[in-house]
């Protein structure tokens, strides 16, 4: 442990001086001075910390050090706003999502230096400790200190810290490939990140056929009940679903093709508010195919309409938005199921959970059920509804029994002596 020793000057002034063995026992002497006790204690402790070494950075008789600025270095804000401004391959509306999560949320990312002193994060002096401290924060939230019962930064859930994190490391590695390169590494590999599924919030809810059929009961509006049913009978995402046109539908192979997805515009861009654009991924564009009452559905939804028409719509022609579904027509209905028994109250997403909990049932391989839904990974699909494949346990006993036993004697050979 290292030592301090007090030693007065002649004009009655004092010196603090730490000593300490580097390294520890059979080390050398070391020693640094200081005018008051209260560093010299700050020192001693750092000291300690470091198992009686120098502390890394600081420099015998001018304290810490700081390396110089890198050539190219800049407040990780200024790096992440101009990193995002020159993606290519999304559409403006996530491009805006991202400038306000850095706005948001990585502004207020801090910089500990190895002397404890906090400064701005910059792009090259970010570190791996910074990155935990952050997802603590945003973990954590922060209170209003003039009054504790608000929120100043409410806590965020884990997936959204998830979310962020990972744009994180795509900025920062983009200072890593850099040329020539602001960083050696990604400071944001290996941080430990709260656990998606902690907690209730938004839990999926599977309806039983009978369940889902007192909720449809409820639904007077013809088109709603079409939508509806399409929903709970296809499992497409609600933005695939209302831009399906004329068009995508394949009456001779019995199949619809997803070609499109609406999309919410940036704001501040003038026009409509939402737009037709591509699916969410690559893997989203697939044909689905479709049961001969689904077809019926869309014959006579067809009847009538040019091929660019929309197959789902209001009663008035106009495109579906899922708020106005939600509260006019949804809502409503699952509050009249409710009041007459039903026992959950599903959201209108929960209609695609739904979808594939029966098909689970009918021992459908999730594979299949990727496909059909246009997850992008096969890890996705399990991570969200492998629990459910309960039903093949029998299955899965009789295959390792079948597998394990001892193979039956050949009918009809003669040992010959």
């Amino acid at each position: 442990m290292a030592s301090i020793r007090r030693r007065e000057r002649k004009d009655g002034t004092a010196i603090y001086q730490v000593r300490w063995l580097q390294g520890g026992r059979g080390g050398d002497w070391e020693g640094e001075k200081f005018g008051d006790e209260e560093s010299a204690e700050q020192f001693k402790r750092l000291v300690d910390a470091h198992g009686q070494q120098w502390p890394p950075g600081w420099v015998k008789g001018k304290g810490f050090v700081e390396d110089p600025v890198p050539p190219g270095d800049m407040p990780l804000v200024d790096w992440a706003h101009r990193c995002i401004d020159r993606l290519t391959g999304i559409d403006e509306r996530t491009r805006g999502d991202y400038h306000r999560d850095v706005d948001n949320h990585f502004s207020i990312i801090r910089h500990t230096e190895p002397s404890g002193r906090v400064v701005d994060a910059t792009i090259c002096n970010l570190t791996a400790d910074d990155v935990q401290d952050w997802v603590r924060a945003e973990e954590a939230g922060e209170r209003d200190a003039d009054d504790p019962q608000k929120w100043k930064r409410r806590k965020s859930h884990p997936k959204s810290i998830a979310n962020r994190h990972g744009l994180l490391s795509s900025i920062v590695q983009v200072a890593v490939e850099a040329e020539p390169p602001l960083r050696s590494k990604n400071c944001c590999r290996g941080t430990r990140l709260p656990r998606v599924d902690d907690g209730i919030d938004e839990e999926m809810c599977f309806l039983e056929h009978d369940e889902y059929a007192r909720i449809a009961a409820e639904i007077a509006d013809p088109h709603a009940r079409d939508l509806a049913d399409w929903l709970v009978g296809t499992g497409m995402r609600w933005g695939e679903a209302t831009a399906l046109q004329v068009r995508d539908v394949n009456l001779h192979r019995n199949t619809v093709s997803v070609q499109r997805a609406w999309k919410r515009a940036a704001p501040g861009e003038g026009g409509p508010s939402y737009f037709l654009g591509p699916p969410k991924t690559k893997r989203a564009r697939r044909v689905i195919a479709l049961t001969g009452a689904q077809m019926d559905m869309l014959r006579r939804r067809m009847t009538g309409r040019k091929p660019e028409d929309l197959i789902f719509h209001t009663p008035l022609g106009k495109s579906w938005r899922h708020d106005n579904f939600w509260r006019r027509r949804w809502v409503p209905a699952v509050d009249a199921a409710i009041a007459k028994g039903l026992p959950k109250r599903p959201r209108i997403h929960d209609l695609r959970h739904t979808h594939v909990s029966w098909l689970i049932a009918e021992r459908i391989p999730l594979p299949a059920i990727q496909a059909r839904l246009g997850h992008e990974s096969i890890t996705t699909t399990v991570d969200r509804y492998g629990h459910l494949v309960q039903a093949l346990d029998g299955e899965i006993r009789a295959a390792v029994e079948a597998a394990m036993a001892a193979p039956a004697p050949t009918p009809g050979l003669t040992r010959v002596v």
